[in-house]
């Protein structure tokens, strides 16, 4: 049996100590290949709860990935397992030139520089941004940043995806295309987002996070709609 791309249980996240948690006692389960969206307004607790998942945040109770629990000592293992994009793609855009960036989770893990660079140009393609390939970062607009970023979290085909925003400053042409991109991807996705439209084309599960809490978990998107529209 499979085990479930994302687990939380009973989880809580805090940024001190003695402040109250940002996430509260989070009871989470993702299957693999499961197309999840993470909803919520600002402050809710959406990003928190992405990096956590990743090991960037302390966390009390357990959060297991891909059937490996996430502790000091699996933190590497763990982020190998996961794609990450962050709602600001400067923070993981390293290196100077579109290409090598998007390649070096390849290389770093031990494919041939030239296969890895012959994936990355395929993914930047399919994210319809290939022309960029010998672009420098400096250059680029933030949603070519951020599509970049996205380049970088797909390329390596990880089982779990965690996007942060990925629809934002994307023109409806190219969310289109991202939405079918991703909804392609055989693997589990958690995409924390405000764009309920862009979330409706791709998710198939729609959980609210309000002050922390998983308020609704639904599959059916009318009823978030109803619920967003009257708050």
């Amino acid at each position: 049996m499979t085990a479930p791309a994302l687990v939380f249980s009973h989880a809580s996240v805090r940024y001190e100590p003695a402040e109250p948690p940002v996430l509260s006692d989070i009871d989470l389960e993702i299957a693999p290949g499961e197309k999840v969206a993470l909803l919520g307004l600002n402050g809710s607790g959406k990003t928190t709860l992405l990096l956590a998942a990743v090991g960037l945040l302390p966390h009390e109770g357990t959060i297991t990935v891909c059937g490996l629990p996430l502790t000091r000592e699996s933190v590497g293992e763990v982020r190998r397992r996961i794609g990450f994009l962050f709602n600001v793609p400067e923070d993981q855009l390293l290196f100077p030139k579109v290409l090598d960036d998007v390649a070096f989770a390849l290389v770093h893990g031990g494919v041939p520089h030239a296969e890895a660079r012959a994936k990355a140009m395929d993914m930047l393609t399919a994210l319809g941004i290939g022309q960029l390939a010998q672009s420098s970062l400096h250059h680029l607009s933030h949603g070519q940043k951020q599509r970049v970023a996205l380049a970088g979290a797909l390329v390596s085909a990880p089982p779990l995806l965690l996007l942060d925003e990925p629809s934002a400053a994307l023109d409806p042409p190219a969310k289109r295309n991202l939405a079918r991109l991703l909804a392609a991807q055989p693997v589990a996705i958690v995409l924390a987002t405000h764009d309920l439209d862009f979330a409706s084309g791709l998710c198939t599960r729609f959980l609210v996070l309000e002050g922390g809490r998983i308020v609704l978990d639904r599959t059916d998107v009318r009823e978030i709609r109803q619920r967003w529209d009257t708050t």
